[in-house]
């Protein structure tokens, strides 16, 4: 191995302590606590290693949110791969979103804590450009299904998005921690009212 190709292993390997370390702090902490200073303590590195690899916290945040959107896409890519109506795969990516939330609750609540993302933020981040895919296409299918219809598909992604992310973060704030049989209700009474309203 060269000297070129030493040092290219070992700045990436620095960079994956970094995230971690990060990481680390965030399960025991929280996201809140998070800070440079903090990420080089636990690494034993100076803070100035942690900014040659990130220009600061937030390109640090912005990784973590780019690693939860590759997740959620999968499980949104494995749920909806089965069933063969548009109705059922927008139920079946709901309920794979809900399951992802309260089994990556670090990822969703960086994901989404200080709100929708931005257009800046998506631009940033392909990964979530293809959640927005994944979830306009049964959305899109529903409204070419009903030629009376004149509703707006990105309307109607906004609204499913909200929606579903209000359902969870109330969720989240009560004392139990994972849908039960209320929030399950208003789920389904949710999915079965918004697809009833894009099909007419």
């Amino acid at each position: 191995m060269g000297i070129a190709e030493r040092k290219q292993r070992q700045k990436e390997e620095v960079r994956a302590s970094i995230l971690r370390a990060a990481w680390n702090l965030v399960e025991q902490e929280g996201w809140q606590a998070l800070s440079i200073r903090k990420i080089a303590d636990a690494i034993e590195y100076s803070a100035p290693v942690i900014y040659d690899h990130f220009q600061n916290k937030e390109g640090i945040l912005l990784e973590f949110t780019r690693r939860g959107f590759q997740l959620l896409n999968t499980r949104i890519q494995e749920a909806s791969a089965k069933p063969a109506t548009p109705e059922e795969r927008l139920a079946a990516i709901a309920n794979a979103y809900a399951a992802f939330a309260f089994s990556h609750t670090e990822y969703y609540q960086l994901m989404y804590g200080l709100g929708m993302p931005s257009c800046e933020t998506v631009k940033q981040i392909p990964e979530l450009s293809l959640f927005t895919d994944l979830v306009m296409a049964p959305i899109k299918e529903l409204i070419a299904g009903n030629p009376a219809s004149c509703s707006d598909a990105w309307l109607k992604l906004h609204t499913f998005w909200s929606m579903l992310h209000g359902l969870i973060s109330i969720n989240m704030m009560g004392k139990e921690k994972g849908p039960g049989d209320h929030q399950e209700a208003v789920m389904q009474d949710f999915l079965q009212s918004f697809i009833r309203g894009l099909k007419g």
